[in-house]
């Protein structure tokens, strides 16, 4: 069985609540990802900032010029999320219905790393072009 932790991305920038929404976006824009994880001071996840949660108040922001608004104020706060040792398969099944598609990694309850839809498809393109076919 493969699992997440062969193919997680295990060094990502994280986002605490207490960021402002510019502080966030440079780190999450800096870190090509879709979204990031939000954790507080033992890397417990305590939420995911995306860039779909970031884009109405940013409208609002820019045009007013408010950047006092945190993150806490964006973030989604009941992230899901997948273990190190969670079936790649299965996270691909779940990737291909209406769930996220980005998952942050965690263990103990800490962020260990991220895995992204592109991520597992490379993954499973690698298993596709690996497969013998016998006749």
């Amino acid at each position: 069985m493969a699992t997440v932790s062969e193919i997680m991305r295990r060094s990502i920038p994280l986002l605490t609540a207490d960021m402002t929404i510019t502080e966030a976006l440079d780190k999450l824009l800096a870190s090509n990802l879709s979204g990031l994880p939000v954790v507080d001071s033992q890397r417990k996840i305590i939420g995911f900032l995306s860039e779909q949660d970031c884009i109405p108040q940013l409208v609002k922001a820019s045009y007013h010029c408010d950047s006092r608004v945190t993150v806490n104020e964006l973030m989604y706060k009941e992230p899901l999320t997948v273990a190190p040792n969670s079936d790649v398969f299965e996270l691909a099944r779940l990737m291909g219905g209406p769930k996220p598609k980005i998952y942050p990694v965690v263990e103990d309850s800490k962020v260990i790393g991220i895995v992204t839809r592109h991520q597992v498809m490379q993954f499973l393109n690698e298993q596709l072009q690996n497969c013998t076919i016998s006749f």
